[in-house]
């Protein structure tokens, strides 16, 4: 069920006669929407075109284990509604999950279904779901696209709370972008709800159903640019208040309360984003300003993307670390032995006496006999002693001339012999994305295991899809401590990666307040500074990751040890 709810495409309602952003929908568990009340009269342009009482054939009449084209291996029915059917497939050429809509070829929306779905697969933005095969085959007629197993629908996140902030910045921000590139290839959603919303492991949004959804329910609009500006709003707006911005609830979410209008998100819950709220109100309201403000609205998702490039950028919360334990001393205390404990006990302990020392004559010819062999073996190892360095001075001769320092002393700018320094704790480090890294395995890279280790999320290509510069781990040395090499075995391929120093007492927010101390490439990484350094804590910045075997990019680490 869970994959289900995170990767099922988003389905049809049942009526499609009211316009998209005044449907109040309500997705069940298994992915279907069913048609709600009409909602505000805001929404203008998006209309369906196909009325209900039009006679729609009904939706193929297939079963699992289906295959089409020989290779889309039918496994679970996702919905049956409105003459298609969508499904979660298995592609067995390339052995992967995929989605799939079917319908029959005389259903009247076939012809539009294929014309969308071409038209989404030529735009290929990795911010959209992609579609992978548009096929007309006999009496049949099916799209074919990715299915995201990893990824959680907007809906379930919304069921967790509002978003925070920098979590609701990053949602608009993404959405209006890609809704901008799309619309810029005469691309349109008009269906762009919280089931459409998908977010990734790494914190990318991605939408689904670009053309292909409205498609396969008739919805057409007469202002596409403002129909999907103004759902834009909506996100947002439930986002920050996880209440739906019209009367109606819809999605799992609570509509506004009756009579009382469209009102601003600060006015609704408590604590809201300022800015954020009045983003939200220019995207809604979007015929003009209103008499309480003056910004001007924002009719299209460029204008909207816009807004959000000119507002101060929202930076994440600071992450919260686990002190580690404090050193507890144990009840042990030396030079006890043969003395009363200290505590209180309800009957006298007996005070154990040693044993005295033996007296008689077999004690007196054995001390005396274990003295000798004593004496013998320190004399014998002061001999070999002995002639070993004359040996050796024997061997140098005057070939070697003798080093001395200028004041006449033993060399005391001679190095100090590496040595294992010891790692107490570590920590994933993921300041410029969402904070956090598979924070349960870091514990893997200094347990001196090589078969286990700890992980990146996967991204969508070597430089972590463009969101960030990097991520990493962080090693505390429990104190300031000289640090002469750091060793990283990595899994997986050639990684590139930096080592970054700090004496400070607590971790640095921002990989700028560590100091670079080395970098390096490969699949065996000595991060050896110029000199030796002094540090708490150690850094191990990833900046370029490998390709993995599910496609992605993500970097491994099983080892890695410190030396002074």
């Amino acid at each position: 069920m869970a994959e289900r709810s995170t990767a099922a495409v988003d389905v049809a309602d049942s009526s499609g006669d009211e316009p998209l952003t005044a449907e109040a929908d309500a997705a069940t568990t298994d992915g279907t929407a069913h048609a709600g009340d009409a909602g505000s009269a805001r929404a203008k342009g998006a209309r369906s075109g196909h009325g209900g009482s039009a006679a729609v054939p009904a939706s193929p009449d297939l079963h699992s284990g289906h295959k089409l084209a020989g290779r889309y291996r039918l496994e679970e029915c996702v919905t049956r509604l409105d003459g298609f059917s969508s499904w979660r497939a298995v592609d067995e050429k390339l052995r992967r999950a995929v989605g799939v809509h079917l319908l029959t070829a005389d259903h009247p929306r076939a012809r539009s279904v294929l014309a969308a779905a071409r038209s989404s697969a030529l735009l290929g933005d990795p911010r959209f779901v992609q579609v992978l095969d548009a096929v007309e085959e006999g009496d049949l007629v099916y799209v074919v696209h990715e299915w995201l197993p990893d990824a959680t629908e907007l809906t379930a996140l919304l069921a967790a709370g509002p978003f925070d902030a920098h979590d609701a910045y990053q949602l608009v921000s993404q959405i209006s972008q890609a809704m901008a590139a799309a619309h810029r290839e005469g691309l349109a959603h008009l269906r762009l709800t919280p089931g459409a919303v998908l977010r990734s492991s790494t914190g990318q949004y991605r939408i689904r159903g670009l053309a292909v959804n409205a498609a396969l329910r008739g919805i057409t609009a007469d202002k596409p640019l403002r129909t999907d500006t103004e759902a834009i709003g909506a996100l947002l707006y439930a986002a920050l208040t996880r209440r739906w911005p019209y009367e109606s609830d819809a999605y799992g979410l609570t509509g506004l309360p009756k009579d009382l209008g469209l009102i601003p998100p600060d006015q609704v819950r408590a604590g809201v984003h300022r800015g954020l709220s009045e983003l939200a109100m220019r995207a809604l309201v979007n015929d003009g300003a209103t008499a309480s403000r003056q910004e001007q609205p924002c009719t299209t998702p460029d204008e909207l993307a816009k807004a959000i490039a000119a507002m101060p950028r929202i930076v994440p919360p600071e992450p919260t670390f686990t002190a580690p334990p404090e050193y507890q001393r144990t009840t042990y205390q030396q030079g006890t032995y043969g003395r009363p404990s200290a505590r209180p006990t309800s009957a006298a302990q007996p005070v154990i006496v040693p044993p005295p020392p033996l007296q008689s004559r077999t004690g007196k010819a054995l001390k005396w006999a274990v003295s000798a062999l004593l004496i013998a073996a320190l004399g014998l190892g002061s001999w070999q002693l002995a002639e070993t360095v004359l040996d050796r001075n024997k061997d140098s001769g005057d070939t070697t001339p003798t080093q001395t320092t200028d004041d006449g002393g033993d060399d005391s700018n001679a190095d100090d012999p590496s040595r294992p320094v010891t790692v107490v704790g570590a920590q994933d480090y993921d300041p410029l994305g969402d904070g956090s890294e598979k924070p349960g395995s870091t514990k893997n890279v200094y347990d001196g295991d090589t078969s286990t280790y700890w992980n990146t999320d996967g991204y969508y290509t070597a430089d972590f899809g463009r969101l960030k510069e990097g991520v990493g781990i962080v090693l505390d040395l429990g104190k300031v401590q000289r640090v002469g090499s750091v060793d990283v075995s990595f899994l997986g391929g050639t990684t590139s990666a930096e080592l970054r120093t700090t004496e400070a007492s607590s971790v640095p927010q921002l990989p700028g307040g560590f100091t670079k101390a080395a970098s390096g490439s490969g699949t065996k990484v000595a991060l050896k500074p110029d000199k030796p350094v002094q540090a708490r804590y150690l850094l191990v910045w990833l900046t370029e990751l490998p390709r993995s075997d599910d496609g992605n990019y993500r970097g491994k680490i099983s080892d890695i040890k410190v030396t002074s």
